[in-house]
């Protein structure tokens, strides 16, 4: 049993290899059929060791037959996770090195195995997420069928400054950052008339989300903050008004 199981593993491995080599082949097919070739030759060297041995399987049938309804209802994740494991090696809707969101996780697909995907954040931490969550719950593929994103930072402008003038600094302070894409452009929309601003939506489009999105946003907000200081547009103040009014003592009249 012992060598039959390291002669199957050693031919798994050396025809993932082989698979791999093939170019024609998207990186979730490759990761599928090699799955199916690794269960089918340790299945198979496990049958031919049992068969050698003079075990009869019609025996056993009824007795596997109860096992594995046991075994089934204790291994229902196991089984979920193996089946939208081969479903999404299938569909490719994930592959590795897709830009993904699901829930507060955001990275890129390290690796899809049986079980599990991981996922590889910005800050280095793996999150190693079950396959059933990318079925059953809304995944957000940045990268599925292209690496252009929109992006939108939300900034506002003292209610004295001039809103034409603004966006065209605005639009500016965008293209002057070296991962906002030319083409197409960034766009500046007034959104509202606030209280005490005058609140605009900037939103440009980058094509390498895998690098991150946090850090372009930073850049763009620090781009408007030195346009806007350049060309004299004050933004907002948080000082406001106090009125201390003296307040006055009313006397109770007797009766």
């Amino acid at each position: 049993m012992v060598l039959a199981l390291w002669a199957a593993t050693a031919a798994s491995r050396f025809l993932d290899r082989r698979l791999r080599d093939y170019q024609d082949l998207t990186p979730s097919i490759q990761v599928l059929l090699g799955k199916l070739v690794h269960t089918a030759l340790i299945t198979f060297a496990v049958l031919v060791v049992l068969s050698s041995m003079g075990i009869d399987f019609s025996a056993l049938a009824l007795f596997s037959g109860a096992v594995g309804v046991g075994v089934g209802f204790g291994l229902q994740k196991i089984v979920s996770n193996l089946v939208s494991g081969i479903i999404l090696l299938a569909d490719k809707s994930i592959k590795p090195g897709d830009v993904i969101s699901l829930g507060d996780t955001y990275g890129w697909v390290e690796t899809m195995g049986a079980r599990y995907i991981s996922v590889l954040s910005r800050d280095g931490r793996e999150y190693l997420i079950p396959n059933e969550d990318f079925v059953t719950q809304r995944v957000i593929n940045w990268s599925y069928t292209s690496d252009n994103v929109r992006l939108s930072v939300e900034f506002s402008v003292d209610v004295i400054a001039d809103p034409h003038v603004v966006q065209r600094v605005a639009i500016a302070a965008a293209a002057s950052v070296s991962r906002v894409l030319a083409e197409p452009g960034p766009g500046c929309h007034f959104m509202a008339f606030g209280a005490k601003s005058l609140d605009f939506s900037l939103r440009f489009w980058i094509k390498d989300p895998a690098a991150g999105a946090t850090n372009v946003k930073s850049a763009v907000r620090l781009a408007i903050w030195d346009a806007l200081k350049r060309n004299g547009i004050p933004i907002p103040t948080p000082v406001q008004d106090l009125r201390v009014v003296t307040p006055v003592r009313v006397e109770r009249m007797a009766d």
